[in-house]
């Protein structure tokens, strides 16, 4: 029989060209042949298209050539990840590294060495059970065969890692991810209720209101003994871009000269810095207002410190209240208006706090999200408790305490970072209440730069955890009701302040990034969704234009809690960071407002002479030497926007992590756990160089 030509599968592709002509052969023996054209009979018949030697061999040398680029590619990643762990762990280049601060931090350390060793190993082993095929944790049903059946020790090693997993790893990992849940569940309920709490409020319109008008006589003269003596503090220490906005809102407040003195603490340890203060505090001394500058020799106990040794001035005890401003605060005109008035006919009263506002909320996203965190809880957390129990935390600044509750409290302590919330803690339990007014708002900054603010969070999440190991017998032995202390001790320290920061680590830092290599331990979906989603949803009512951000909150929330369980830790067992202090850097932003009133003021006073009187001519020709180095440096500067890898990595870490939970196809398995150990790897090495910093 001759030979079948089929060309149907060219004829179906190929558009024709010519004329068909079609030959039929009466003999049943031979085929039909079609022929598109005159040109196609003629051809010759194609032979078999098979390769010979040399053209396998070229193909051979491509792949070669790709593998070994492939090689060559994985080996230079390889080496130039060793060469970073060489820099960092051996000869720690690019590591500051302070002797006395690893003393009881070498032992975490070591463990986050061991934990990250570890981890790359399982990883590793993960890697190659894929490749060679071992997905026995994808199919259910899918029967292990037994130990005369399997081929290779590998093999063998890795069923039982399987058993080992399923039997050991998987409950231990199971029965701590049901403890966080419960932790977590509780928190929320605590959330929802304080949630409930401030919409009854807003719905009932409850606020602390003050009887009739307090200020309002018709005798000049009695008037004046309206306005009970106020004392205002500004404490600050190298405070270079801020400190003349504060001076000059401080300085304006509408209170009678006579009644009201102004203290400037300075803390600074820069002399040029020093004079320029000193200058402002001079400008406005001549203007009439009662302002002094103060500063310390012997510069001890941080803030706390500065406001103890102010307080011991023997003038003080003419003073009634006493009134605190951070340096980046700029009250308004009518704050002592708003907030003393409070305290007459209240004797029990000790503290009036009241809200911040904030003048670079929109700056970049960063300032956005604190803006969320601190709506929350400025409107829901301190509103509701300074309603309903009379009680929260001082927040340090914005507000106004009665100098008699201080000094039965103790007094500033210098026995930790934050001695704000200690002084309320002890005002709290020799029984004084505390107002809150939201209504009344104080401008100021939050951090701009990511550094400023991990540094405050870590002073603000250590701080309660070491104020609580030294109030606790305090808090016990205590004569307030038995409710108070129960308050104190489960929700302000224990729920708010210990047990938030352990869960959101663990739960979501550790437990959620392990049921990737232990899936055998699952996380319920509502756990991994549903409830952090709703909690968001709470936190950003106090600021609903927000809500565009609920995404990358809920992420900020989950890396930033690794910052704050290391403060948290650092403060409960005490160790060396504890007891770090650092200012947080401020950008010197001022209002819209602030700005055109600054410029009427130098408008008015332009031509006017100034004399500063009690100035030498030596000083005043150094402040005005000062004056022209500021000058002549006050150049804008161009803002750096810097990524963070290791807080970058953690968010997508926790992303893949989430959405890996959800997806269940083989495929997807293997390149999820590759990206997940890239981050992980990552967070790992970042996290041994913060740690030996």
């Amino acid at each position: 029989m001759a030979p079948r030509l089929d060309f149907s599968e060219w004829w179906a592709k190929d558009s024709k060209k010519g004329t068909p002509v079609v030959v039929k052969m009466e003999n049943p023996n031979y085929s039909v042949v079609e022929i598109d054209g005159p040109d196609t009979a003629f051809r010759p018949v194609e032979k078999s298209r098979g390769k010979n030697a040399k053209q396998v061999t070229w193909v051979l040398l491509l792949k070669a050539h790709r593998a070994v680029g492939c090689v060559a590619w994985l080996a230079t990643v390889f080496w130039a990840l060793l060469g970073t762990i060489k820099k960092r762990l051996l000869f720690r280049q690019g590591v500051t590294v302070a002797t006395e601060k690893l003393g009881k931090g070498k032992l975490v350390l070591k463990v986050i060495r061991v934990f990250l060793v570890t981890s790359i190993a399982i990883l590793a082993f993960e890697v190659i059970a894929y490749l060679k095929g071992w997905h026995y944790f994808e199919n259910a049903n899918l029967h292990i065969p037994r130990t005369s059946d399997l081929q290779g020790l590998l093999h063998m090693v890795y069923v039982g890692w399987l058993h080992f997993r399923a039997d050991y790893i998987a409950p231990a990992i199971q029965a701590l991810s049901n403890f966080c849940v419960v932790l977590f569940l509780i928190q929320s309920v605590d959330r929802l209720i304080l949630c409930l709490g401030c919409f009854w409020i807003k719905y009932k319109k409850i606020k602390p209101r003050i009887e009739g008008d307090p200020f309002k006589s018709d005798d000049v003269e009695a008037s004046r003994y309206e306005y009970p003596m106020v004392l205002v503090q500004i404490p600050m220490c190298n405070e270079k871009e801020v400190y003349e906005q504060s001076i000059s809102a401080v300085c304006q407040l509408d209170w009678p000269k006579d009644r009201i003195l102004i203290q400037v603490l300075d803390d600074s340890d820069d002399e040029s810095i020093q004079w320029l203060i000193k200058g402002e505090v001079a400008k406005w001394s001549q203007k009439g207002v009662n302002i002094i500058y103060r500063h310390r020799l012997v510069r001890t106990g941080y803030k706390a410190g500065n406001l103890k040794s102010a307080m011991s001035c023997d003038y003080v005890k003419d003073y009634e209240f006493v009134a605190i401003f951070d340096a980046d605060f700029q009250p308004n005109s009518d704050f002592l208006k708003l907030t003393v008035p409070h305290f007459k006919n209240n004797p029990e009263l000790g503290l009036v706090q009241a809200r911040w506002s904030f003048v670079n909320k929109d700056e970049n996203l960063l300032t956005r999200l604190q803006n969320i965190n601190l709506c929350f809880h400025f409107e829901v957390e301190q509103q509701v408790n300074g309603v309903f129990l009379n009680f929260f935390g001082f927040n340090g600044t914005a507000g106004v305490w009665r100098i008699k509750a201080l000094e039965e409290s103790g007094g500033w302590l210098e026995r930790t970072t934050v001695e704000d919330m200690d002084i309320a803690v002890r005002a709290h339990l020799h029984g004084w209440k505390f107002i809150y007014l939201d209504d009344v708002k104080v401008l100021c900054e939050v951090p701009e730069s990511y550094e400023a603010y991990r540094k405050q969070q870590h002073r603000w999440h250590s701080g309660p955890m070491q104020l609580f190991r030294l109030c606790l017998p305090a808090i016990i032995t205590s004569k307030i009701a038995a409710w108070k202390k129960a308050n104190l001790i489960f929700l302000f320290f224990l729920l708010r302040k210990l047990i938030l920061p352990f869960y959101s680590f663990t739960l979501f830092c550790i437990i959620l990034p392990l049921t990737m290599f232990v899936p055998e331990a699952e996380l319920p979906m509502w756990v991994i969704c549903y409830v952090p989603v709703s909690m968001s949803f709470l936190n950003i009512l106090p600021a609903p234009k927000y809500f565009p951000f609920i995404v990358p909150y809920l992420l900020f929330e989950n890396t930033m809690s690794v910052t704050k369980f290391n403060a948290m830790v650092s403060g409960l067992f005490q160790l060396g960071s504890s007891y770090e202090w650092i200012v947080t850097k401020k950008a010197g932003r001022a209002s819209e407002s602030d700005l055109l009133a600054a410029a009427e003021r130098e408008s008015k006073t332009i031509n006017q002479p100034q004399m500063h009187r009690g100035a030498s001519e030596t000083e005043l020709e150094e402040l005005n030497r000062l004056k022209e180095q500021k000058e002549a440096a006050a150049k804008p500067t161009k803002k750096v926007n810097k990524i963070y890898r290791k807080e970058l990595a953690l968010a997508f870490l926790l992303l893949t992590a989430s959405v890996r939970s959800l997806l269940s196809a083989q495929g997807v398995h293997f390149y999820f756990l590759l990206f997940q150990g890239i981050t992980f790897l990552i967070v790992g090495l970042d996290l041994i160089g913060e740690q030996m910093s």
